[in-house]
């Protein structure tokens, strides 16, 4: 594949093959056919980076070819949503000339959402002044009205912000208005649209579940949110700190009366509810807790975490690594049965793809 391209005519096929092998890897799990939910083939991907290379008054987006190491000049780049795509360009020609905001720039990263919205960090090898930043607000100002853009300087141990460093992605889900703070350099999901497929296809397992919810590896609340109408009471956890503070804002953000978010790795989770302590401060006594959910990283579940889940009625796993939740299932599969099986491809035109498993656990 060309560097930065897409070639739709190929993507069904492409698909089909992930899929199969996919289907191939859970062979010996009894899997049922798995539910297919595909990507839009081009102008899926909120989220992009780029070097930054200059050529005398000329300069263009770079990326890498990831086999031959070679520079590849990007122009034209229809894996981006449009709302990045459309804005690449802008953004060159009103900083080509601009020495203040050219002089130096390394690289560019862009986040975008579903609903519109753009932050763009500009990144820089040399300090930044406050004239750096007069002359992003300037360029805001400029363009307030055509795009709903905010500017990040970045060098080394500086952040210089023009408004704030998060954009809200905003959506209905099945009726359900969501609202997610997204917060530059911390994880989001890439494809927005193949996104809301993975809630809807989780919320509809949730609907059929009672009782309470454990999430594992909760990141910015992006499921829990999504299904705490579901449940009584969630509770779900999350390692990384940045994440924890944007999940902690989006259930205020969203309204919900319900959740609970704390600061935990998965293995303290394990070890606690194992040996009967409580969660940080919370009290599991008076829970319900028949459900967990885990979208773990791609080293898949660790053991301890893999007998905490194994203790749940229903379980439901999004994966991003076929192999490791092949290697997880060889466990889970002893004492649940999968009940259904979906593949998400929020990866057009390469290897990776996301599944889902919902497990439910066999009666004795």
């Amino acid at each position: 594949m060309s560097v930065g391209q897409v070639f739709p005519e190929q993507y069904s096929q492409q698909l089909e093959e992930k899929v199969a092998s996919v289907q191939q890897q859970l062979s010996d799990f009894n899997a049922p056919a798995a539910e297919i939910f595909r990507s839009e083939p081009d102008h899926y991907r909120l989220r992009a980076e780029f070097r930054i290379w200059h050529n005398g008054d000329d300069i263009y987006h770079a990326m890498f070819d990831s086999q031959t190491r070679d520079k590849v000049r990007i122009d034209h780049f229809p894996v981006a949503c449009r709302t990045i795509a459309d804005f690449m360009p802008v953004l060159l020609a009103n900083i080509q000339f601009n020495h203040e905001l050219r002089y130096k720039l390394y690289q560019v990263d862009y986040l975008a959402t579903l609903s519109g919205e753009l932050l763009v960090s500009l990144i820089y090898k040399r300090p930044l002044t406050n004239s750096w930043l007069e002359q992003a607000k300037q360029l805001t100002d400029k363009l307030v009205g055509q795009y709903n853009v905010k500017f990040i300087g970045r060098s080394r141990k500086q952040k210089l912000m023009v408004s704030t460093d998060y954009v809200t992605e905003q959506f209905e889900l099945d009726g359900q208005k969501l609202q997610y703070q997204q917060v530059e350099g911390s994880f989001t999901q890439p494809n927005g649209v193949v996104n809301r497929h993975m809630l809807s296809w989780a919320k509809k397992i949730a609907q059929q579940l009672s009782g309470d919810l454990l999430e594992l590896y909760c990141g910015n609340g992006n499921f829990s949110i999504a299904l705490a109408p579901c449940f009584n009471q969630v509770v779900a956890t999350e390692i990384s700190r940045t994440s924890i503070k944007s999940a902690q804002y989006n259930v205020a953000l969203n309204k919900v009366d319900n959740l609970q978010v704390l600061q935990m790795p998965a293995e303290d989770v394990a070890a606690a509810l194992q040996q009967g302590t409580k969660l940080k401060l919370l009290d599991l006594t008076d829970m319900q807790l028949n459900t967990v959910l885990v979208d773990p990283p791609r080293a898949g579940l660790d053991s301890g975490t893999e007998q905490l889940v194994s203790r749940f009625n229903d379980i439901i796993y999004i994966s991003c690594n076929p192999q490791t939740l092949a290697q997880n299932l060889q466990t889970l599969t002893k004492t649940h049965d999968i009940v259904q099986l979906a593949v998400f491809d929020q990866f057009p035109y390469t290897h990776h793809i996301e599944s889902g498993v919902w497990l439910r656990k066999r009666q004795s």
